[in-house]
């Protein structure tokens, strides 16, 4: 089925699947490595904690956001029928992933320390915290290549096999962290340092294989080094989006750091109950981003052939979709709410404030789940400026108000209701930066004849 011509919402479903299998399994890494951790004790919990957000914010700008950059620079060359172009920016991308790699690790272990400590860490917790951050940002460069790699084959519209080296990876990770940090069967009890050398392993693993299988000839773009030279115009193509697409999950965490600061000036059981809903939302991430990155290589391609038309068709559908997976989630947890937070606590008092926090943020779901999509759509088409605002007022909202309300000593469920307002706000205004951005004003990339690698990437 042609990304270019086949009919949009089959493709779309059949290009997302893996995408969503792939990051849910994600989620049940994190699962099973808090599990890991909760058994070594309260002070590793404690020290995971500190060192979670970085460790999620660079899988974010790895993935979603420089990878959103290569999947669309590599995505347009194929549409405009430029596969040597193509096979020039994915070796581009190596060569940014490996750089970015490097800086990673260099700030996080050499202010890792400072920013736990300024975090409320301190003591053994700190210790933890260090040492398990020590091992575990060594890798951040596998981090960055397995992302690149990975997003290299989804700009060709090959999607299986980045989510199955993706899922094995996660699997493989469990099984390594748990028996390196336990100390199960014949190998040593290394505690939070076991589990970073399973995700380093892991991690490595899945490198190994993407990078064998794009330079032996089985992706539907080779990797040849001979007569390499790098060339600015293509690490422009590439960073115009990736970039500016790295300031969003910036934006997110410092969102869910603030809000989660504000709650936790409420008390002990407000706090836990938005724990519990918060967990729902790391559910929903999965999924949208499965849907957008699924709709990124097709609306690049689209813009790459000059078919504009079909490129805003893709983004509207795949926005659609996300709204309406995730807008049926909400509806159920905020009728239902008892679903989802029953599995986790049977305190009176946690269970009214996270029914509470359910009911006001499940309305929100959709919105949420529509500009995230949205913002994937938008790398494909290379203008993500309108996307990054969005994100800005939400940021803007949140934290503005937030203060506004906590200093007003208002109730715990307005603050929930602020949350549900910030993701109305952020669809609305993703879809406004969308309609508001004329595509048509970024020239196709010059067409070159099909060649057979080009056939052959269209199936």
């Amino acid at each position: 089925m042609s990304l270019t011509t086949g009919p949009i919402l089959p493709t779309l479903l059949r290009l997302a699947l893996p995408n969503v299998l792939a990051m849910i399994m994600t989620v049940v890494v994190g699962i099973a490595e808090t599990r890991y951790v909760g058994l070594l004790g309260t002070a590793p919990l404690a020290a995971m904690a500190l060192v979670f957000p970085f460790a999620m914010l660079v899988q974010m700008m790895s993935g979603g956001a420089m990878g959103g950059g290569v999947t669309s620079a590599v995505s347009r060359a194929l549409g405009a029928g430029n596969a040597a172009r193509a096979r020039i920016l994915a070796l581009h991308a190596i060569v940014i992933g490996v750089a970015a790699g490097v800086v990673t690790s260099a700030l996080l272990l050499a202010f890792g320390p400072q920013l736990y400590r300024f975090l409320g860490g301190s003591g053994v917790v700190l210790a933890e915290a260090v040492r398990y951050s020590g091992v575990l940002f060594c890798g951040a460069v596998l981090v960055w290549l397995l992302n690149t790699l990975a997003s290299i084959l989804r700009g060709t519209g090959d999607m299986r096999t980045p989510s199955t080296v993706l899922f094995t990876a996660a699997i493989l990770q469990i099984a390594l962290g748990g028996a390196l940090g336990l100390g199960l069967g014949p190998f040593p009890r290394l505690g939070m340092v076991g589990i970073a050398l399973g995700t380093i392993a892991a991690t490595g693993t899945g490198v190994v294989f993407l990078f064998w299988w794009l330079t032996s000839g089985h992706g539907r773009l080779r990797l040849v080094w001979r007569g390499f030279a790098l060339r600015g115009e293509l690490f422009a193509d590439i960073l115009k989006v990736g970039a500016l697409s790295c300031v969003s999950p910036v934006q997110s965490v410092l969102t869910i750091l603030i809000f989660t600061g504000l709650v936790a000036r409420l008390g002990v059981g407000p706090l836990a109950g938005y724990g519990i809903g918060q967990r729902l939302e790391f559910l929903l991430i999965p999924i949208a981003f499965g849907i957008g990155v699924a709709s990124l290589p097709m609306v690049g391609m689209a813009v790459g052939a000059g078919d504009f038309r079909r490129a805003r068709r893709v983004a509207w559908t795949a926005g659609m979709v996300s709204a309406f997976n995730l807008g049926l989630l909400g509806l159920v947890v905020a009728i239902a709410p008892d679903l989802w937070t029953g599995m986790f606590t049977h305190d009176p008092e946690v269970l009214t404030y996270a029914r509470q926090y359910l009911r006001w943020a499940g309305p929100g779901f959709a919105f949420f789940g529509l500009g995230v999509t949205l913002y994937f759509a938008s790398q494909g088409s290379g203008h993500m400026l309108g996307p990054v605002l969005a994100g800005t007022v939400r940021l803007v909202l949140v934290a503005g108000a937030g203060a506004t309300l906590v200093a007003s000593n208002a109730p715990a469920w307005q603050l929930f209701a602020l949350v549900s307002a910030g993701m109305i706000v952020y669809g609305l205004a993703t879809v406004a930066s969308i309609r508001l951005t004329p595509w048509r004003s970024r020239a196709p990339l010059p067409a070159r004849p099909y060649s057979s690698l080009h056939r052959k990437a269209f199936p």
